[in-house]
């Protein structure tokens, strides 16, 4: 698929871009459940755009980003996520390795209203 320089339908992308990993999932034979209407239940049903307005903003989008991981139980400290961003932070001296501390304490608000 390819898109014009000038395409800002990111709806339709994404929609696109989720639709073609799917089908590919579903062609190699993964078992992937599906919905009461029969779609797939292989992607979060709603999202919303957003423009990062300055720097603040795209911090506190980071932020929540580095946080997720804890947030949702997978790992008890940001750091121990390996999967992130985070790490390349940590090198370049923009956060510290215990940066939000630890699930068991009283959690911080990580770029969430």
């Amino acid at each position: 698929m390819v898109l014009p320089l000038d395409d800002a339908d990111f709806s339709g992308r994404w929609r696109a871009i989720k639709g073609l990993f799917t089908r590919d999932v579903v062609r190699r034979s993964a078992h992937v459940a599906r919905d009461r209407r029969g779609g797939y239940r292989l992607w979060q049903s709603r999202f919303w755009e957003h423009t990062i307005r300055d720097d603040d903003d795209f911090e506190r989008h980071v932020d929540y980003i580095h946080y997720n991981p804890v947030k949702h139980g997978l790992v008890p400290r940001v750091a121990d996520w390996p999967h992130s961003s985070f790490h390349r932070y940590v090198r370049a001296g923009l956060l510290p390795v215990d940066w939000a501390g630890s699930a068991d304490e009283k959690p911080g608000s990580y770029g969430e209203p």
